[in-house]
């Protein structure tokens, strides 16, 4: 035992402190319910509740999209953007531009 005679050994001759500082190892890193698992859980749900307010953010936008869309004139400028619908009396003519068109060199 001479190596417990280092003036910085001195405290763990105690059974206590010893018994103290494995009772804390165990608790920090090798137990179920650790503190780094306890980390890592926290991580995850901070993660999730940002998926949270994303999505909820997206919910957002989606009604004010279905409201914009409930009304007749909302619903027939989405047509006439999106499927290039017309009236029966009108003529469409859709003018692409060189660098609005999909090439191979653009793209």
């Amino acid at each position: 035992m001479a190596f417990f005679k280092h003036k910085f050994f001195k405290p763990f001759k105690n059974w206590f402190t010893l018994i103290l500082l494995t009772f804390i190892v165990w608790m920090l890193f090798f137990d179920a319910n650790s503190w780094i698992i306890h980390h890592e859980l926290n991580t995850d749900i901070d993660a999730l509740e940002n998926e949270k307010e994303y999505y909820k953010k997206e919910i957002e936008k989606d009604n004010k999209a279905i409201k914009k869309l409930s009304t007749p004139d909302g619903l027939e400028k989405f047509a006439r953007e999106a499927y290039y619908m017309k009236r029966d009396n009108e003529e469409i003519y859709i003018i692409e531009y060189e660098d609005s068109l999909k090439t191979k060199k653009n793209e």
